[in-house]
C-alpha cells in the first residue's frame, strides 16, 4: 500500500493537549457563568436537513453551506453529471438532503419549535459546538470552528439584556481580562434617526455607512453617505448624532432631544435607559459600558438591543456580540416568539489570553502527581496509593516500571506535573516515600497518607 502524507482538510485544525487544556479553560469558565444565570446546555446534531438551513442566511450564506451527499442506494441513483459539477446549486434534491450546521442559531430555532411542548418558557439555553462554513481559509478564518452562544426565547423583558451585560462582564473578568468595553445600541434608535431626517427607507444605507466610523473616519462616512444618496442637509442633521459624546446619560439626553419627533426612536432610548438601570441596581462592572449609536451589526437581524464586546488591552476585533430579535422561530411556523442572544468569540478570546499571558498554569496541568518506581515490586507497592489519590479526585499517574528515574522525571517536567513520589526499596521498607515539589525542588519523606492529605489541600 502506498504511503499517504498525513494532512487535515484546508480550513481545519488539530488541537494539542496543551491547546485543548487552554480551550477547555475558556469554555468551562464561560459555561459556569451561563449556568449561574439559569442557562441550560443543549446540543444539536452536526448535520441538519438541508431544507432547515437553506434560505436562512441570504444568498451569500447559502453558498457557504457544506452539503452532504446521500450515501448507499441514494448515491447510486445520483445524476453523475450533477455529482461531478462544481456548481453547488446542482448538489440538491436526491443527491443531497442534509448539510453540516452553519451556525447554532437556526438549529436552536428548529429545536425550540420541534420541542415546544417540552420546554418551559422563557427558555434559556447555551450551546458550545462546532459549525462549518465552506469559506476561503485564511489567517484567523477557518472552515470548522466553535461557537459559544447563549439565548433566551419567549421573553420580551429587558432584564435579559441587562443579564447579558453581566454575563459578559463576569465571564471575561474570570478569564483575566481587566480592560474591555461592552458597547450597546438599539435598532429602534437607528430607525428613529432615519425617521427624523425623512429617510426611513434608507436605514440600511445609513447604518452601513456610520458603522464604519472607526475604520474610515467622519470624512469617509460623509463621502459614503453622499454616494448613497444623502444630501448635505441630511448630513448636517446627522453629524451631531454621529459624533455624540459624553457620558451615557449625556448621550441619552442628546438623543431624546434629537429624536423628539420619533416615537420609535424615543422608545429605543427608554429601552437603553431601562437596561442601564437594571445593571446599576446589580453590581459595579469591570467593563466599560458604552452607548454607541454607530454600532449596527446585523441590522437586518436585530430588532432591539445590539451588543458588541471589545478588549482594549490588545489590537483585536470584537470578542463577542449579539442582540434582541423578534420572531426567531417564525421561519419554522411558530410566530411571535421574541428572543435575545449573545455569542463569545472563543478563538479570538484564546488569542487575547495567549498574547497577554493570562492562561493560569493550572489550565495546562492534567496530571497533578506522578508516582515513580524502580522495579515491579515498587509498582505493586504504589498501586494502593495511586487508587487512594484518584479516589480523592487528585489526577495521578504511575509511570510503568522499567524506565530509568531520569526518564521518569523528564516525563514529569514535559507534562508540567507539579509533584512526584519516588518509591524504591528503602521507601518500601520504611514506609516513608520521597515526595518532591517539581517547581521548588524541595523534597521530603512522607507516608502515603501524609502525601494524600497534603495534595488534598493544595490541588482541590
Amino acid at each position: 500500500m502506498a504511503s499517504i502524507k498525513p494532512s487535515v482538510p484546508k480550513g481545519t485544525r488539530d488541537f494539542s493537549p496543551a491547546e485543548m487544556a487552554k480551550r477547555n479553560f475558556i469554555f468551562d469558565t464561560i459555561k459556569s457563568v451561563f449556568r449561574k444565570y439559569g442557562y441550560q446546555q443543549i446540543e444539536t446534531p452536526s448535520m441538519e436537513n438541508l431544507s432547515t438551513l437553506t434560505g436562512k442566511y441570504g444568498d451569500e450564506g447559502d453558498k457557504l453551506i457544506f452539503k452532504i451527499l446521500n450515501s448507499g442506494d441514494f448515491l447510486s441513483k445520483a445524476d453523475e453529471q450533477a455529482l461531478a459539477t462544481r456548481n453547488s446549486n446542482l448538489v440538491t434534491g436526491s443527491i443531497s438532503e442534509k448539510a453540516l450546521r452553519y451556525d447554532l442559531t437556526v438549529p436552536f430555532a428548529r429545536y425550540v419549535v420541534q420541542h415546544q411542548n417540552e420546554i418551559a418558557f422563557p427558555f434559556k439555553r447555551f450551546q458550545v459546538q462546532p459549525v462549518w462554513r465552506a469559506d476561503r481559509p485564511q489567517k484567523g478564518r477557518y472552515r470548522e470552528f466553535y461557537q459559544c452562544d447563549a439565548d433566551v426565547v419567549g421573553s420580551a423583558s429587558l432584564l435579559n439584556e441587562a443579564e447579558f451585560i453581566m454575563i459578559y462582564d463576569e465571564a471575561l473578568s474570570k478569564l483575566g481580562l481587566k480592560d474591555f468595553t461592552i458597547k450597546i445600541n438599539n435598532r429602534k434608535i437607528l430607525s428613529g434617526i432615519a425617521q427624523v431626517i425623512n429617510k426611513p427607507e434608507s436605514i440600511i444605507d445609513l447604518t452601513v455607512a456610520i458603522d464604519k466610523l472607526d475604520k474610515i473616519g467622519l470624512d469617509g462616512v460623509i463621502k459614503e453617505l453622499i454616494e448613497r444618496g444623502f444630501t448635505n442637509a441630511d448630513i448636517d442633521q446627522l453629524k451631531p448624532i454621529i459624533l455624540l459624546d459624553g457620558t451615557n446619560d449625556e448621550k441619552l439626553a442628546s438623543l431624546r432631544t434629537a429624536l423628539q419627533t420619533s416615537e420609535i426612536g424615543l422608545s429605543g432610548c427608554d429601552e437603553i435607559q431601562t437596561v442601564f438601570n437594571y445593571v446599576a441596581a446589580c453590581k459595579p462592572l469591570t467593563a466599560k459600558l458604552e452607548l454607541d449609536i454607530t454600532l449596527a451589526r446585523g441590522l437586518n437581524y436585530y430588532t432591539g438591543a445590539i451588543f458588541e464586546v471589545k478588549t482594549n488591552e490588545v489590537a483585536m476585533g470584537s470578542i463577542g456580540g449579539g442582540g434582541r430579535y423578534d420572531d426567531l422561530t417564525g421561519m419554522f411556523g411558530l410566530k411571535g416568539l421574541t428572543g435575545a442572544g449573545i455569542s463569545f468569540g472563543a478563538d479570538r478570546i484564546y488569542d487575547v489570553l495567549e498574547e497577554l499571558n493570562l492562561f493560569p498554569a493550572s489550565a495546562e496541568q492534567s496530571t497533578q502527581v506522578l508516582i515513580c518506581c524502580f522495579d515491579a515490586q515498587g509498582e505493586t507497592f504504589a498501586l494502593p496509593l495511586l487508587q487512594n489519590l484518584r479516589d480523592a479526585n487528585i489526577n495521578a499517574e504511575l509511570y510503568p516500571a522499567g524506565a530509568k528515574i531520569k526518564k521518569q522525571m523528564e516525563y514529569a517536567n514535559n507534562k508540567q506535573i507539579p509533584y512526584t513520589v519516588l518509591i524504591g526499596s528503602d521507601e518500601m521498607q520504611s514506609g516513608l516515600l520521597a515526595f518532591k515539589n517539581m517547581e521548588s525542588g524541595e523534597q521530603q519523606k512522607l507516608t502515603g497518607e501524609q502525601i494524600l492529605q497534603y495534595l488534598k489541600g493544595v490541588v482541590n
